[in-house]
């Protein structure tokens, strides 16, 4: 209540966001009666007079970040203090600026495509600038807003990326907006699929650069790969403005980026254990219902997930051994590497839970996924885990092998690296939480230029998806002898092709755009707004297309939308309503219901059932009522929140990874940059020495007790040196061993330098760190895969499964640093050179590049599964606490003993 009056008072947050803007809008207007009168050349120069204002406090706080690491923690405080003040004074500098480039930019774009940015589309321009995201509807011109912030943001020379879906939407948008940019002396870049390094470094060294989410990721991905810094091509991430926001950093946020090598696996074997799944008997989860002794496994629709039962478990182990596959005395077994269980139950999922042309196509012999919010076909992309594998056995097609993991990250955390990140979207209110939650980001929405009279009608409900269909095609029937141009959206590729055949039988002409025929999309799509044009499409949101009425058909109600099932999402049902009614135009939309669809009957169809029952309405007869409208929509509400629960808990995950990313990436980032490494390596050897007398001279027992013997074996196994035990035989003091043994070490290190040379012993040092690194970190990533394939097991022993991810995560870590210490001392140490041209090609090699893998996430729980290149080694003894005693009887502690 008090609420309502403080809104009709104040103003709504929105109106007051809005009211803050005015200020600027008039000075940028008041700047473009100057601008105006500029000659071409004179407004180019502009360009350098910003940048001659920007230019030097930004370099001014480059070289005190660089300073920042050299020095000591008090002088390091004090930096950070003055950093901050400078930072400030950039900030205002270019706030202060912003009216004044913006007048430029927009008068850039009308002497060059022709376009003026309009005072809604200058409100976008700011709020991008600010960091936040401007909901615009769709056909406000948010390509041409981007201009404004994206030529004031370059102008500091780090470089400016735009994020798109699509690499055709990102070379459009580059050869669209292109002239504006260089009309200012701007240089423009293009990242595309499968373009060369060399390439994609002149790219990202452009002012601007445009292109994919998925580009942009593997890139940093791969730069964190290279042996050589010069073989990088990203420079940093300054400012992104991220176009269809909500379909990258909310639909997208569940797949991560995967680099992946090729692992040994048994193909043979997943067609085996295909043919297990007729011979399980399955039924559907119901609430309330206890679970069916008779059943193998249950289906829970609303979670999307499979759980065998105590009966099915058993029944797989009988089969699996009928078949040969299994040996031993439980399922927790392996065979070629090959987790049995496991790929039982993925199985068992590819056959129930995922449909041939909703949830991917055949292709060619090949089984491509189909993205689930864009219809979309989605070649290279994998489901992770074997599922994919378990498909393409269901399919009969050749499966391909699985990969394992050399590097990963989540778009989550990606976008969070940039300094300042923003975006655009026709539909972004709904899910305003979780960008301020996960992002930072608020959502601002734009007013349009001219007022929406789009018809949103109140949805239809029938009791059958057959009385459903049927009106369907007797609406689209009546709206195509009056002329009007009609769009039907549907989820599946298999609902559209059915809807085709019922239209074709009636008579009615259409084009049918769905995953099959993508390629015609541009074509289809330009027809689509014409007098007494059919269009049926598969989940047209997101395709970054424009529907142009034709010629008379305003004067016939504009473009009709018909959406055909509620999507899990209200964004992407408001997306396809957004198709009609663009820029003022008129236009009606109305969704079409039955309680057999997916939504309702997991969610909502309850109530309703129970209403249309009682009130005896046929089964051709709809309901149509606000009310029902606000059900749904309360359905659609719960399942989002469930889906941001889901994307939470990846990014949970995903921080612990991301932690132990950034060390490694950090280090290695110093290696590549050419730095004396030659005191990182004497620490090293100096901490390795610190672990072998924590073992064979504990300072808790007596010097006559330390096993001296096994300490100079060690040594000379990690330092290549021979240290004669008589040379210690008087040594009582734990320090003073210590550095007799470091005096051995550093002696053989200085003899090593000699005989090679400094230049070859520095090339030497960061092979030796390159190497054990990335193989290190492989090997790491993997094991945190496995381990967070069983964490949520610790569930059941009523332990909160992150926390316990999270401290043996940390433990694993220390594990893998102290690894990479021993590994890099013993490559220096062991390796002999005799001639110089092998370390030459050490040095100035690159490793073949590794092809990215975009694993899509398991839709059950949102955790997403890399691969399994083998089996880890399964204990048949108890668990030995780490700080424990070793069980082979050295009395060594066993983390230093046989559980290093």
């Amino acid at each position: 209540m008090i609420g309502r009056i403080l809104g009709k008072v104040l103003g709504t947050r929105q109106e007051r966001n809005i009211k803050k803007l005015l200020p600027l809008i008039h000075a940028i207007n008041g700047w473009e009666r100057k601008t105006s009168k500029l000659s071409d050349k004179a407004l180019k120069r502009k360009t350098d007079e910003f940048r001659g204002k920007i230019r030097p406090l930004a370099t001014q706080i480059d070289n005190l970040m660089r300073e920042i690491s050299e020095l000591s923690d008090i002088e390091q405080e004090r930096a950070r203090a003055s950093l901050q003040e400078k930072r400030r004074e950039l900030d205002e500098l270019i706030y202060n600026l912003l009216p004044e480039a913006f007048s430029v930019v927009r008068e850039a774009a009308k002497r060059t495509i022709g376009l003026r940015h309009y005072d809604e589309q200058l409100m976008g321009g700011i709020m991008l600038h600010q960091g936040t995201i401007a909901e615009m509807a769709n056909g406000e011109g948010k390509t041409l807003v981007a201009t404004l912030p994206v030529y004031l943001n370059a102008l500091e020379g780090k470089g400016v990326h735009v994020v798109t879906v699509n690499d055709y939407l990102a070379r459009r948008d580059r050869d669209w907006m292109g002239p504006v940019y260089e009309f200012l002396g701007l240089t423009i870049g293009v990242i595309q699929n499968r373009m060369d390094s060399v390439n994609r470094k002149k790219a990202y060294e452009c002012d601007i650069t445009y292109g994919t989410n998925n580009e942009f990721g593997f890139d940093y991905l791969r730069d964190n790969m290279v042996l050589r810094v010069e073989d990088q091509v990203q420079r940093g991430h300054h400012y992104a403005i991220v176009d269809e926001v909500d379909s990258i950093l909310i639909d997208e946020a569940r797949t991560p980026l995967i680099i992946s090598g090729p692992a040994e696996e048994s193909t043979e074997l997943y067609y085996k254990i295909d043919k297990l799944v007729p011979l399980l008997k399955g039924r559907e989860k119901e609430e309330g219902k206890e679970e069916d002794k008779d059943t193998d496994y249950e289906i829970d629709r609303k979670d999307q997930t499979v759980a065998l039962t105590e009966k099915g478990v058993k029944k797989a182990e009988e089969l699996l051994r009928a078949k040969g596959l299994l040996r031993g005395d439980n399922l927790n077994l392996y065979q070629d590497g090959i987790k049995l269980p496991h790929h039982v139950h993925q199985a068992v999922r590819a056959h129930k839970l995922f449909e041939k042309d909703r949830d991917y196509l055949v292709k060619d012999g090949e089984v491509i996924i189909i993205d689930e919010f864009t219809g979309r076909l989605m070649p290279g992309r994998r489901w992770s885990d074997g599922l994919h594998q378990a498909v393409e056995a269901k399919e009969g097609v050749m499966i391909r092998n699985e990969n394992q993991t050399l590097a990963t990250i989540t778009l989550q955390n990606y976008f969070r690296m940039y300094n300042r990140l923003a975006g655009m979207t026709g539909t972004a209110a709904t899910e305003a939480d979780e960008f301020l939650k996960i992002y930072n980001l608020g959502v601002v929405t734009i007013p349009t230029h001219e007022p929406t009279v789009r018809e949103n009608l109140s949805d239809r409900i029938y009791q059958t998806e057959k009385a459903k269909f049927e009106a369907v095609i007797k609406e689209v029937e009546e709206l195509h002898k009056k002329g009007k141009p009609v769009l039907v959206g549907t989820r599946s590729v298999e609902r559209s092709e059915a809807l085709s055949r019922s239209l074709k039988e009636e008579g009615v002409p259409h084009t049918v755009l769905n995953a099959r025929y993508h390629e015609k999309e541009a074509q289809i799509v330009a027809q689509a707004g014409q007098e007494r044009a059919v269009t049926i499409a598969t989940n047209m949101a997101g395709r970054g297309t424009d529907i142009k009425l034709g010629e008379g058909v305003e004067d016939l109600g504009g473009l009709f939308v018909i959406g055909t099932e509620r999507h899990e999402s209200r964004r992407i049902d408001n997306q396809l309503r957004g198709r009609s009614g663009r820029q003022g135009a008129p236009g009606a939309s109305q969704f079409y219901v039955s309680l057999e669809d997916e939504l309702m009957r997991l969610f909502g169809s309850g109530r309703i059932a129970g209403v249309m029952q009682r009130l005896k309405i046929p089964e051709d007869q709809p309901i149509e009522h606000p009310w029902v409208t606000k059900a749904l929509e309360r359905a659609q509400e719960q399942v989002e929140r469930r889906n941001f629960d889901i994307r939470k808990h990846l990014l949970e995950y995903d921080d612990v990874m991301n932690k132990q990313r950034e060390v490694i990436y950090r280090e290695r980032a110093k290696v590549l940059e050419g730095k004396n490494l030659k005191e990182d390596i004497l620490g090293m050897t100096e901490d390795v020495v610190d672990a072998l007398l924590s073992i064979y001279a504990d300072e808790k027992i007596r010097p006559e007790e330390w096993d001296i013997k096994g300490l100079l074996a060690k040594a000379k196994y990690h330092f290549s040196i021979q240290i004669p035990s008589s040379s210690l035989r008087e040594v009582y003091d734990r320090e003073n061993l210590k550095q007799k043994i470091l005096e051995e070490v550093k002696k053989a290190y200085q003899q090593k330098e000699e005989r090679l040379g400094e230049e070859l012993t520095r090339g030497l040092e960061r092979m030796a760190l390159l190497h054990t690194i990335d193989s290190g970190w492989k090997d790491h990533l993997y094991s945190m895969d496995t381990l967070k394939e069983g964490i949520g097991l610790r569930g059941y022993g009523q332990h909160d499964p992150l926390i316990e991810y999270k401290r043996e995560a940390y433990s694993m870590f220390e594990d893998l640093i102290q690894r990479i210490k021993e590994g890099v001392i013993q490559f220096i140490f062991k390796v002999e050179i005799s001639r110089e041209p092998i370390l030459e090609r050490i040095l100035v090699g690159s490793p073949e590049t590794p092809q990215p893998v975009l694993m899509a996430s398991d839709r059950d729980t949102g955790e997403v599964h890399s691969p399994q290149p083998r089996s880890p080694y399964q204990r048949k003894v108890t668990k030995v606490g780490r700080n424990k005693p070793c069980p082979c009887g050295s009395g060594k502690k066993y983390k230093y003993c046989c559980g290093r």
